[in-house]
């Protein structure tokens, strides 16, 4: 594991396509080896793609880069369906394996909400597995607890992987103001040149 210095200069981009192996690779390994993530198997190249250009076609994913290498991925994606939901996002964040509590995690999540906000999105939400095993990761509730993020509610024994049970806990932060009369959502591609993206 390279020492947190190695991660002072930390550059932030914009995500393409071209980038899909080299997250993958970084999501593979949760997919593998823990419960953060519900997949079971590892999705090939062009789905990762496609979920990338989806993505992007209304919310920012950005990927954190140190001396050319990706150490760290974010995106948003809307909530819920239904269109009273349109102010809401669901919160993800991914980083490389070994990299954890640099506070790479946390200028992906700054500029996140920094974006979502020029947006207009209301509310980030941000659904974490309740540590319980060695399969879980602990650091994720302290994380979004100094991110400003509160405790929700939480759906247990939703999600079964490892022959194990585990609850998904909810914690939401308020970004934007609640207003009576409410604009509609502005796209990334609006808003992105404000950010140098």
């Amino acid at each position: 594991m390279k020492g947190k210095e190695y991660f002072m200069d930390v550059r932030i981009r914009t995500a393409t396509i071209e980038d899909a192996e080299e997250l993958l690779g970084i999501y593979e390994y949760y997919i593998k080896n823990t419960a953060v993530t519900f997949e079971y198997e590892v999705p090939s190249v062009e789905e990762f793609q496609g979920r990338i250009s989806r993505i992007l076609e209304h919310y920012p994913y950005l990927v954190a880069e140190a001396d050319g290498e990706i150490i760290g991925y974010s995106y948003a994606g809307r909530f819920h369906p239904r269109a009273a939901f349109s102010w809401d996002v669901e919160m993800t964040v991914y980083l490389k394996h070994g990299t954890q509590r640099a506070g790479i995690g946390r200028k992906l999540y700054t500029l996140m909400e920094g974006i979502l906000r020029e947006q207009g999105v209301v509310k980030t939400i941000s659904l974490i597995v309740k540590p319980t095993d060695s399969y879980s990761d602990y650091n994720s509730v302290p994380f979004h607890e100094k991110m400003g993020y509160t405790y929700a509610g939480e759906l247990k024994d939703c999600g079964y992987k490892f022959h194990r049970w585990y609850t998904l806990i909810y914690m939401d932060k308020q970004i934007g103001p609640i207003q009576e009369e409410m604009s509609p959502i502005r796209d990334f591609a609006e808003v992105r040149k404000t950010f140098g993206l």
